[in-house]
């Protein structure tokens, strides 16, 4: 199945794609359900040597080749928001500052700094470093539907939930304003 949507899917550099991870980790759950959102992965995507990757923060920074990364996605799900017109001029130099951040290992603390990163860090980071925009809504942890994920957010921080931190989560960066979405493989 992930193979026809990518067939229909026509894709462009600079398009940022999300989705459900498999597996339904206490993590995944986590970050979807602090956000009430079924997007708990996103990445970028890009053509290298005429072929399609993803650029994504999984384990670490990497290149994945698209049809592999839509096989992460439950069920082969995955969903495409692509840039509005008038950013068109940026996406070589967002791919470019994305690459800078290859190898780079990923946050499982989900802190926004240099050390590490995650998935929509990556992305907005990227975006930033290109543009000196914001995309997307930073959000305070303390605000989001975090209690019934305590005990989770616990274990990942090896202490108690840092209420004060600033992150960008997919469904916050879905919800850009320079962004619109094109297409969606659901079922």
């Amino acid at each position: 199945m992930p193979y026809i949507a990518t067939s229909v899917y026509d894709p462009k550099e600079g398009d940022i794609v999300f989705q459900s991870l498999q597996g339904y980790s206490d993590l995944i759950r986590a970050i979807e359900g602090v956000t009430h959102s079924h997007y708990s992965h996103c990445g970028v995507i890009i053509k290298e040597k005429e072929s399609w990757f993803v650029i994504e923060a999984l384990g670490y920074v990497k290149l994945t080749p698209l049809n592999e990364w839509t096989r992460q996605g439950r069920c082969g799900q995955f969903y495409v928001y692509r840039l509005k017109k008038q950013y068109n001029h940026i996406i070589p130099k967002f791919k470019e500052k994305l690459k800078n951040y290859l190898g780079t290992p990923y946050d499982i603390k989900y802190e926004m700094d240099s050390r590490a990163i995650y998935c929509s860090e990556l992305i907005y980071k990227g975006f930033y470093d290109a543009t000196g925009e914001k995309l997307g809504e930073l959000v305070k942890l303390g605000d989001l539907d975090w209690k019934p994920y305590k005990q989770t957010i616990e274990k990942y921080e090896n202490g108690p939930v840092p209420l004060e931190r600033i992150m960008i989560k997919p469904r916050h960066l879905s919800e850009a304003s320079q962004i619109e979405k094109i297409f969606e493989f659901d079922f």
